[in-house]
């Protein structure tokens, strides 16, 4: 009963007691049995992920220079011509309206001669005064052959109003095209790195990989968008001056007609001789 008294009483002391350290031959033996379980099932901290461009430098840098010099000089070309069409097809400078009241205002009062008409027309020089310069020539014939004069003349400015409206809608069609293609080539790429590093499996590069993709397919709709935007509104804005035009050289050919003139009692042989 004493020995088992004693032997109780010492178990909590020997339990409490630090472990022992392990001599060296056992520290190499358990270093040549491997990680424990609990070890091998520790993720590894040190791998690096790839990373996806986020600001426009990365972006540049990613996608490359055989896309982004084909991009930049799509953005300079929609740039430039949409600004110089934006300045070519103000109103005030396609209709100048002091010009135009003025001139039909004179017409009707017949207080303007043939020469005298072309002179002004001549020295205006705007799209407007040119096609009035057509039907002057045509001063006291039939409306027929004014009107036509004044359409063969009308066809050539609008010519030169759509002038440049192509370039923006060809930048429109070409850009996403473009990007599509960059994206095809990146995803191509992305697939052959992966597959070559045996890294099917690194959700992580696969995203990487078809992100920097589709930056080429985003950068063609970013400059393709605007492009098309721009071209609308000026192919609008060109129907619109045109309308007017139309309706403003309608009105001179009913006063430099040989009707117009006739109805007024303006009809004049020298004039009109003149004229011809």
């Amino acid at each position: 009963m004493l020995v088992c008294g004693i032997t109780v009483s010492l178990a909590p002391s020997i339990s409490a007691q630090e472990p022992v350290p392990l001599t060296d031959a056992e520290a190499e033996l358990l270093d040549e049995a491997g990680p424990t379980p609990a070890e091998s099932e520790t993720p590894e901290t040190n791998e690096t992920k790839p990373s996806i461009p986020q600001n426009p430098q990365e972006i540049l840098e990613a996608l490359g220079w055989p896309f982004v010099a084909p991009f930049l000089a799509a953005s300079f070309i929609s740039l430039w011509f949409g600004l110089e069409r934006l300045v070519v097809l103000r109103r005030g400078r396609v209709i100048p309206r002091a010009f135009v009241d003025r001139f039909i205002k004179h017409l009707e009062q017949g207080k303007i001669e043939p020469q005298k008409a072309l002179d002004l027309c001549e020295d205006n020089g705007s799209p407007t005064a040119v096609v009035f310069a057509h039907g002057v020539r045509k001063w006291g014939r039939p409306s027929v052959e004014v009107e036509q004069a004044i359409l063969d003349g009308g066809e050539r400015q609008v010519s030169l109003l759509r002038k440049h409206l192509r370039v923006l809608n060809g930048v429109a069609t070409v850009t996403p095209l473009i990007g599509l293609l960059g994206t095809v080539i990146g995803m191509i790429r992305a697939f052959n790195e992966i597959a070559g590093a045996d890294a099917m499996g690194k959700a992580s590069q696969l995203a990487s990989g078809i992100a920097l993709a589709l930056l080429t397919t985003a950068a063609g709709l970013i400059i393709a968008i605007p492009s098309l935007i721009l071209y609308m509104y000026l192919a609008g804005k060109v129907d619109s001056v045109v309308m007017d035009m139309d309706r403003y050289a309608q009105r001179v050919v009913e006063l430099i007609s040989s009707e117009g003139l006739t109805a007024r009692g303006n009809d004049s042989p020298s004039v009109s001789k003149k004229a011809s």
